[in-house]
């Protein structure tokens, strides 16, 4: 027998390898990938798992936009939002710095939230930290404390303890960002743009686009190029919705800038034409536009404008939302998605004609890359072995009872999606959801 020696030979006939699908045995020890051979080689194992042909083995999914909202709210919380996460074929998240009391904004607030993670979390878990204008001279003290980067907020985020920057707070913040060789991530909408928009009100729908139209989107993502362009810092523009800014984005790509942005799910799945007056479930900020505009964001996808779909989990308790009354004003604007984030996207991108090997790019490679977590996002030796196995082919409907995170809200509800996760294994244990 020949080859390497290793503590488990996990076989696929079907696996996600340098962009294609094929065949594949993979050797696993200690955590992480120690060979990828051919689906017959011979490799010495303590335990062998062959997996079934009707299943895809593809990477550990990243999910690097999910707002854990604990210490301090009973919206999520670690062992919740990480058990949906398992379920849906994400082995990594990384929090987001707002949603929760303290925010975090401070090393002091990062002790207090990894307190809160600690023995809890069934996946891997990362956090961003916060920055906000009582913290433009001290961000940095968080980098050396561990975050993976920063998240800031053009406009106001909704919770007044996370205040937005101006755009000379913002400038300062890039540069600081750059001096740290870091990356910021931008919640780009516009303050200057909201100002003079109406507020919502009611149940009508067409009144929360109105809101929140696709120029304060545009507005931000000027601003923030042309700070990218001045201080040469990274910034990655979050949860874009609005298609009226890719050309933008792909002009500063085109001329070398160090931009990356985002997509989600929910943006390439519903449309504004299907989301019913009061049908406050669909309430998220930025907000879902129209079928022209969802089209144009998978057109992003395909040709490399957008570089990633993540979750933008954001839940909250029930009343928040005003399910009852339907009320887009009251309703607070986020979208529960985190456990069925890959089947919404697989089911949208199958009938585009992308296959599994670009759902991995967006949603393990390119958030790896993104966080800085050179160790996984692929399936490679010297990578962790962290795995979903998908079936791409099974059909199921959504029901929010049955789903891992704290609160039963989706915009999903009811709806049927293709494919569904079998199995996620984390540092080369299987893990059962």
């Amino acid at each position: 027998m020949s080859g390497p020696v290793v503590e488990h030979v996990l076989r696929a006939r079907r696996a996600v390898l340098d962009g294609v699908v094929r065949p594949a045995a993979i050797g696993l020890a200690d955590g992480m990938i120690q060979v990828v051979d051919d689906f017959g080689a011979e490799l010495a194992g303590a335990a062998h798992t062959v997996l079934g042909a009707d299943v895809v083995l593809m990477p550990g999914l990243v999910d690097t936009h999910v707002h854990v909202n604990d210490p301090g709210t009973d919206w999520e919380g670690f062992a919740t939002a990480t058990a949906a996460a398992l379920t849906g074929g994400i082995t990594t998240i990384v929090d987001m710095p707002l949603d929760s009391d303290p925010v975090t904004t401070t090393v002091a607030a990062l002790d207090l939230k990894r307190a809160a993670a600690a023995g809890v979390c069934r996946v891997d878990t990362g956090f961003w930290g916060g920055i906000v204008p009582d913290n433009l001279d001290t961000f940095g003290e968080l980098a050396a404390a561990g975050v993976l980067g920063f998240k800031c907020f053009l406009s106001e985020s909704g919770n007044p303890n996370f205040p937005p920057l101006d755009i000379a707070e913002f400038r300062t913040a890039m540069a600081v960002v750059a001096e740290l060789d870091s990356v910021l991530l931008v919640h780009a909408e516009s303050a200057r743009v909201l100002a003079d928009c109406p507020p919502p009100v009611g149940r009508d729908y067409a009144g929360f686009l109105r809101s929140r139209p696709d120029n304060a989107e545009l507005d931000a993502v000027r601003i923030v190029l042309d700070a990218v362009a001045d201080t040469g810092a990274r910034a990655h523009i979050v949860h874009v919705s609005s298609a009226a800014v890719l050309p933008l984005i792909a002009e500063a790509k085109q001329a070398g800038l160090p931009v990356t942005a985002e997509t989600c799910p929910h943006y390439l799945t519903f449309a504004a034409e299907d989301i019913p007056d009061g049908g406050t479930v669909f309430a998220a900020c930025p907000p879902i536009r129209g079928e022209d505009n969802r089209k144009s964001l998978w057109a992003a996808l395909a040709d490399g404008t957008l570089d990633m779909v993540v979750s933008d989990h954001s839940p909250c308790a029930r009343e928040h939302k005003d399910l009852d009354g339907g009320d887009f004003g009251r309703a607070f604007g986020g979208v529960s998605s985190l456990q069925i984030a890959l089947p919404a996207l697989w089911t949208q991108a199958a009938r585009a004609g992308f296959d599994l090997p670009d759902v991995c790019r967006w949603m393990a490679q390119a958030p790896a890359v993104l966080a800085g977590l050179t160790d996984r996002g692929v399936i490679a030796p010297g990578k962790r072995a962290d795995f979903c196995v998908f079936d791409p082919e099974a059909s199921w409907v959504v029901r929010g009872a049955q789903l891992r995170h704290r609160h039963p809200i989706t915009p999903y509800e009811g709806a049927e999606l293709t494919g569904t996760v079998r199995q996620t294994w984390v540092g080369g244990i299987p893990e059962a959801a």
